[in-house]
């Protein structure tokens, strides 16, 4: 049972009878069984609960979350297409100092990816001085030839970053990811956030928890910073694959909190040389697109044939300076797992300095005698696919049964390019409530990354966590659900 010292006996404590740290780093209590400090009064208001209050709270939780219509979409789901978001009330805490050093760490990486997007579809020079292979490159999925020569205002590529850390046993937040083309979950976030307040009302004020609720205007600012020249006030729309994308919610949410018009490919269409949007009045024109739909289906003259999604000709526009798009078309190529590998060396390039946030040890399968480790010890390592999400694609070692070790020694073996391998990290838990009692699960933590004028970074972000026990996969349309994610601000609980 974690933490009877320090506070003494009480009925709160049964909910830890059985909880164990596993060697884990965990959240909210230190190696010794503690609560941290910065979870400490969090950790005492729980403790002054009746029996059964916490459980209350959890149910009063899933009950506003299911009035809100927090919900996503899993595809091949025979259940049914649409679920609630699971939501675990005992949030994840981030002390100020640790979220400083996150702060800047992401700042520095946005900033190094940007120059290297830019670099690859204009002078290639990172290629030319050999820091990454050329082959690596223009054999992405996600290069992007119709890219070369373009120039996006202000120079800004990804407006949009959503990067995912880990923290290993040892406390230090390691990079697991970059998702720079279309990041999701922020609205979860958000939605966290306001039924965490109706809930702890007390312990906000308290903590000092630094807010969220400014994410939409701070998104609209950046994607009002990259209207075409002498327009203004610009007409901004956020572009949706439709209903039956599985981050729709997402997408409505966001247009409505931004005040902006959401449409869909077919309410779209290119008139003189201008991008125009279909209303009751007539013909309207679009000023900023926010794109919720990958490149191969924004254009179908430029990219997929066959893409009803998009919209005919935009790219034209795009490459007059008509119409803006966040995040750029290109930005993929930063998404790809095996470019993933070559960020430190990136930044290093770039920017002359070392990387605050440090990649998972990662070894690319396209180079033989790593290819050859990975296939020699498959039950040791996290196997990943190029340019998968989702938590698809992907082999864990550890959990793995021989038959899908071997399928993925065949696939690599087949495609060597398209794979990476990296160590199996003992991801830091939090306890999440299971029934009566609590339970220690993995979590990672996603921040987003806004580039305009400035780069912002929103103070916490989205915790998913694995519900299934012993799982490392936090991915929503794996099992996982979500956490608030609360940042102190300066001197309180650091």
């Amino acid at each position: 049972m974690a933490s009877r010292g320090l506070f003494g006996p009480g009925r709160f404590f049964m909910l830890f009878d059985g909880y164990e740290l596993d060697g884990f780093y965990d959240e909210m209590f230190d190696a010794d069984g503690a609560p941290r400090r910065s979870a400490r009064s969090l950790f005492q208001r729980i403790a002054s609960l009746d029996d059964g209050e916490l459980k209350r709270y959890q149910q009063a939780a899933e009950q506003a979350l299911f009035r809100m219509g927090i919900t996503f979409n899993v595809y091949g789901d025979e259940a049914g297409t649409e679920r609630i978001f699971p939501f675990d009330i005992i949030p994840r805490i981030v002390a100020a100092d640790e979220w400083s050093t996150i702060e800047r760490g992401l700042r520095q990486r946005v900033h190094a990816l940007n120059l290297f997007i830019d670099d690859i579809y204009h002078e290639q020079k990172i290629l030319k001085d050999g820091v990454i292979p050329a082959e690596v490159i223009l054999s992405a999925k996600s290069f992007r030839k119709a890219c070369i020569g373009l120039k996006p205002p202000r120079g800004v590529w990804c407006h949009i970053t959503g990067t995912d850390l880990v923290r290993d046993r040892d406390g230090q937040y390691y990079v697991l990811e970059d998702n720079l083309r279309c990041p999701s979950g922020v609205p979860y976030g958000l939605q966290n956030r306001e039924i965490m307040k109706r809930t702890f009302p007390q312990i906000f004020e308290e903590n000092r928890v630094r807010p969220v609720v400014d994410y939409p205007s701070h998104l609209l600012r950046t994607l009002q910073n990259i209207a075409p020249e002498a327009v203004s006030p610009p007409t901004v729309a956020l572009l949706t694959p439709g209903s039956y994308n599985s981050a729709y919610f997402e997408h409505s949410f966001l247009a409505k909190f931004m005040g902006v018009e959401l449409v869909e490919g077919r309410d779209l269409a290119v008139m003189n040389g201008y991008l125009m949007m279909r209303t009751t009045k007539g013909f309207e024109r679009v000023d900023v697109i926010y794109r919720r739909i990958d490149d191969d289906f924004l254009d179908p003259t430029t990219f997929r044939s066959d893409s009803l999604l998009g919209v005919p000709g935009i790219m034209d526009v795009y490459h007059s300076g008509r119409v803006s798009l966040a995040n750029a078309p290109g930005t993929g190529i930063a998404d790809d797992k095996v470019v993933y590998a070559y960020v430190p060396k990136i930044i290093k390039y770039y920017l002359g300095e070392d990387s605050i946030l440090p990649n998972v040890p990662t070894y690319v399968c396209w180079e033989e005698s790593q290819r050859q480790h990975v296939l020699d010890n498959l039950e040791r390592f996290v196997v990943k696919a190029a340019n998968e999400s989702g938590g698809y694609g992907m082999l864990v070692g550890p959990h793995s049964t021989a038959d899908q070790r071997e399928r993925f020694k065949i696939a690599i073996s087949a495609d060597p390019r398209n794979y990476i391998a990296q160590p199996t990290l003992a991801l830091s838990r939090v306890p999440v409530i299971v029934e009566d009692h609590f339970e220690g699960r993995h979590v990672d933590l996603r921040p987003y990354i806004l580039y305009g004028k400035e780069i912002f970074v929103l103070p916490g972000g989205l915790t998913r966590v694995a519900l299934r026990k012993g799982s490392l996969v936090v991915n929503s349309s794996q099992g996982g659900g979500s956490k608030d994610t609360w940042v102190l601000a300066e001197g309180q609980g650091a």
